[in-house]
């Protein structure tokens, strides 16, 4: 009995020591460290499960073959003529509809209380979200090479060259990681990732489908021209068409950069009040 307990405050007393052994305290984490980790755990994620890669693999190919030669004749006499003003709308489409899924995976986070261990960690608030966010990023470069590569093969021939399309890409992941926000939002407020997707399909299809991205809005009814005329993703395509074609308007591109800072300033507070709300 005397062993033991000589044993246990030994060991005890071992505890303290190190316990008060002098030496720097690891410092914190910084906000851009922390959610570039959490950027690469989605990344992970892809890694064990690559059937994530699904939508930004087939999905591409799969619209850019099928609205090229089910419309090019019809609607520009050949498909050569056609891709050149479809590619780089339908680039728009491909990577805006999967932002979709950054809500999707974030609510089954959020279902699973993983997202109650990461409040938990003494890192910046926002890093899950914005780590999340960073990873999809990856997913939406891919799906634009995809489609790049698939629209040079169709005979796809960007005037602006190198610059124009690394610059369009830019541009398009920047609208898509704002956008994003928007999806991050409704993973908070909804309760089951199909409910995320179904309110993320009815915003999405409108803003997709009523746009300039497969046609001239010339040629549709007055009213509907007067929304493809403010909807945001019009504003895209007009500006990727004119940075992949060298002839980009300025002004277009501002816009472009107003709803781009419109949504992170309106949708990412929203979604930390509501992320700080379930803590």
């Amino acid at each position: 009995m005397t062993s033991t307990t000589d044993r246990t405050a030994d060991t005890a007393a071992a505890v303290a020591d190190v316990l008060k052994m002098p030496g720097p305290r690891p410092a914190r984490p910084t906000a851009l460290s922390t959610s570039l980790s959490f950027g690469w755990r989605a990344l992970l994620k892809i890694k064990h499960v690559p059937e994530q890669l699904f939508d930004v693999t087939m999905f591409p190919i799969m619209f850019t073959l099928m609205f090229t030669y089910l419309f090019g004749g019809a609607l520009a006499g050949s498909t050569s003529a056609y891709v050149q003003f479809l590619l780089p709308g339908i680039l728009v489409q491909t990577v805006v509809m999967i932002t979709m899924y950054t809500g999707l995976t974030l609510n089954k986070d959020i279902e699973k209380g993983v997202f109650d261990r990461f409040r938990s960690l003494p890192i910046w608030r926002p890093s899950p979200l914005v780590g999340a966010l960073l990873g999809d990023v990856v997913r939406y470069t891919i799906a634009s090479i995809i489609v790049l590569i698939l629209g040079l093969v169709l005979g796809f021939r960007p005037d602006g060259g190198l610059v124009g399309v690394v610059a369009s890409i830019g541009l398009l992941l920047l609208f898509s990681f704002s956008l994003s926000w928007i999806w991050t939002m409704f993973a908070m407020l909804m309760r089951t990732e199909q409910a995320v997707m179904g309110v993320s399909m009815f915003i999405l299809f409108p803003l997709t489908f009523a746009s300039n991205i497969f046609v001239d809005p010339a040629t549709m009814p007055g009213w509907l021209q007067a929304f493809v005329g403010v909807n945001p993703i019009s504003k895209l395509v007009t500006s990727i068409r004119g940075l992949m074609a060298g002839t980009m308007e300025m002004a277009d591109l501002a816009v472009v950069f107003g709803w781009c800072a419109g949504f992170i300033v309106i949708f990412g507070p929203l979604t930390m009040r509501l992320y700080n709300r379930k803590s």
